[in-house]
């Protein structure tokens, strides 16, 4: 008696499995939670979509290159596309996705990559969602970030797509097409993934905004898009920091294109104006999403007596303490100078040289503060010659 006390009876451990493996939709990332489900969900690749639509009605998958650039829809439209193919009974058994960044050794290949491809796909099982889906004869193998594989690893997959052809196709999904060898990418049909429109990912967060019940504005939205430069992944992500943060706050803060450009890691536009105008760039007051100017205190420092070269070294010294990154702010700084509607091609062109220099410097591990001073006393230099 004493033993059976303890044991737990076998339906009370399954349906404990069970609840172990529903997942709350409120704890997902928004990022996986709004993933496309098919392939007409992928935003702003309308030549793919309309390509891979037909292949579908066909069935005959060819080998496929995916390359673009990051957060462009790679992954999540072949991932739509195999679940189209096989729906969610076969999916697992009839698709091998692995990242190419963790697992791009050779043995890898030998191993993993071709005992799948080997095996002959099983027989068609009824679905049990009750939809029927085309499920043709052979598997899929998706090599994420396949641009990381290994030159052997990648030599050694040439042989393995030609031999198990019939039965397997490949995806291979990267950011750089070049690094993909040329007999590999010759065995492949190729599908450039552009950087998401605006109009699509504005589109595709109010979508998401709507749906998560969080207010943004428009100038938040224009700060999502800029801040993450066509990565639809990054933005969705910063707006669900943000929201979090948003809903942290005792009474709930709306959220600012400030909140997001601090999650982003980017120094405030006000402040870079603040810092530009220090070096005698013409920059006009700019009003802010709530009617405030931003541009009020733009020149003032604690010390009104401070000119010239003791202006611009406080300047620094205060951005240094603020913790700010140095190639962010030569980031930004080099896009406010090359599209300032002023300033002459000679002026624009020796500080681009100036920035230049000091993004070499500082990859190679030389002091921040002293070449954030060196750059902002050689463009004052050139603005004002």
């Amino acid at each position: 008696m004493a033993a059976n006390f303890f044991q737990v009876k076998p339906s009370a451990k399954k349906a404990g499995k069970e609840k172990e493996r529903v997942v709350d939709p409120n704890l997902q990332p928004w990022v996986e939670k709004y993933r496309p489900k098919t392939i007409d969900d992928v935003s702003s690749q309308e030549h793919i979509v309309a390509v891979l639509e037909k292949t579908l009605s066909s069935t005959n998958l060819p080998h496929m290159l995916f390359y673009g650039p990051p957060g462009t829809g790679k992954t999540s439209t072949i991932l739509a596309l195999s679940r189209q193919l096989f729906g969610p009974d076969n999916f697992r058994t009839r698709v091998l996705e692995l990242n190419a960044s963790d697992e791009r050794g050779i043995s890898i290949v030998r191993e993993k990559i071709k005992n799948f491809a080997r095996q002959t796909p099983r027989a068609q099982a009824v679905a049990s969602d009750g939809k029927s889906y085309p499920c043709p004869p052979y598997k899929i193998i998706i090599l994420d970030e396949a641009d990381s594989m290994t030159q052997d690893a990648q030599a050694a997959l040439r042989r393995i797509m030609e031999t198990y052809a019939r039965i397997t196709r490949f995806c291979l999904v990267c950011n750089y097409v070049t690094r993909i060898i040329e007999p590999l990418a010759s065995r492949c049909s190729k599908f450039r993934f552009k950087p998401l429109d605006s109009s699509s990912t504005t589109t595709r967060l109010e979508h998401i905004a709507t749906e998560e019940k969080v207010a943004v504005t428009p100038p938040v939205i224009s700060t999502l898009i800029s801040t993450s430069s066509g990565d639809l992944r990054r933005a969705i992500t910063y707006l669900q920091s943000a929201a979090r943060l948003s809903a942290a706050s005792n009474p709930v803060a709306p959220i600012t294109s400030r909140d997001i450009q601090e999650i982003a890691g980017v120094v405030p536009d006000s402040i870079v104006n603040k810092f530009a105008k220090t070096l005698g760039i013409d920059i006009p007051d700019a009003v802010d999403e709530y009617g405030d100017v931003e541009m009020a205190d733009v020149g003032k420092t604690s010390n009104n007596t401070l000119r010239g070269f003791d202006l611009i070294r406080e300047e620094v010294r205060g951005l240094m303490r603020e913790g700010y990154s140095a190639s962010q702010i030569l980031t930004q700084l080099h896009d406010l100078v090359i599209l300032h509607q002023t300033l002459t091609a000679r002026q624009k062109s020796s500080c681009a040289l100036v920035m230049a220099e000091a993004d070499k410097a500082l990859c190679d591990g030389a002091d921040e503060e002293l070449w954030i001073l060196e750059v902002a006393l050689r463009v004052n230099k050139a603005v004002n010659s």
